[in-house]
């Protein structure tokens, strides 16, 4: 359905869902320590696709309702752009990710990948909502619907952090002649004692305590440590250079308690900092497990 064959009131009831698509992704977008998406390319990119997304969602309500069905094929037709974007994403960052002192890993592009897809739809349900309420009442109907869906955007916005899942503190760095610990974790044996200097000088050791069953599984995800570790050192730097594996951050597991230990040599050495930040690392959708729910469903069986 073209704009000119609108009806005034259905024009005001689109531009409202268009605004309002609009402002969602712009709210959803930000540049931040990960330096993705890219400025000002990478932003000027998901923009567009943005309006693209927000003009489908706005026009699909008068369509609907004037039973224009052929119009809501376009529907499919954006859902298949919105894989190519995840594809185009996951193609990128694995293509940046070999450039890495510490790699994101294959499971924190699948993420990322799957996270700007999935805005796009929340895109469309901003302009849907406020260009339904906006057409089936009056405008400042649409108006109030389109900020009630900015603040759900928001809410799926992003999921749990690790802080919320478990208990983050430091850890006490040994060596015991070439044998690394983190507390009581062994990390892996140094071999040049300028290596051990280093790490005696410039190593800081964490831990993250899980609070129950599921999360001892999910932080002992090799991709979750992964995004720890990259996560870590992209806020604190990491010293170390290409070729040097043994001054490369580690994560281990006591694999008596599913404590992790995390190993890192980063260029501030800042306790609080690091709490912090390890507190704000995103827990992994792909992660994420759930055996405790398996054994509630076969105790009911029981």
């Amino acid at each position: 359905m073209m704009l000119w064959q609108l009806t005034e009131h259905e024009t005001a009831a689109v531009i409202i869902g268009v605004c309002f698509g609009v402002a969602a992704r712009i709210m959803m977008l930000r540049t931040d320590y990960r330096q993705y998406p890219t400025h000002p390319h990478g932003k000027i990119i998901h923009l567009a696709l943005g309006v693209i997304a927000a003009g489908l969602g706005a026009v699909a309500v008068p369509s609907l309702l004037s039973k224009n069905y052929t119009a809501i094929t376009f529907l499919s037709l954006a859902a298949q752009q919105f894989r190519d974007v995840r594809n185009m994403e996951r193609q990128t960052l694995t293509q940046v990710d070999k450039m890495e002192l510490v790699p994101r890993g294959t499971t924190y592009i699948e993420g990322i990948a799957m996270v700007f897809e999935g805005r796009n739809y929340l895109v469309i349900f901003s302009a849907f909502v406020s260009s339904l309420f906006g057409l089936l009442f009056e405008w400042y109907w649409g108006i109030a619907a389109g900020l009630l869906s900015l603040f759900v955007s928001k809410w799926f916005q992003s999921g749990k952090n690790l802080g919320q899942i478990a208990e983050i503190r430091t850890a006490e760095i040994r060596l015991y002649g070439p044998d690394l610990y983190v507390d009581s974790v062994y990390i892996m044996n140094i071999g040049l004692e300028s290596d051990r200097e280093v790490i005696a000088k410039h190593a800081m050791g964490m831990l993250v305590v899980p609070k129950n069953a599921n999360v001892k599984v999910t932080i002992a995800n090799l991709g979750q440590r992964q995004a720890i570790l990259h996560n870590m050192s992209t806020i604190l730097g990491v010293y170390r250079d290409s070729g040097e594996p043994a001054l490369l951050p580690m994560a281990k597991l006591d694999l008596s308690s599913g404590t992790l230990a995390v190993f890192l040599l980063p260029r501030v050495n800042d306790e609080a900092l690091a709490i912090n930040v390890l507190s704000r690392v995103p827990v992994l959708e792909n992660a994420v497990r759930l055996p405790s729910e398996f054994a509630g469903e076969n105790s009911k069986e029981a």
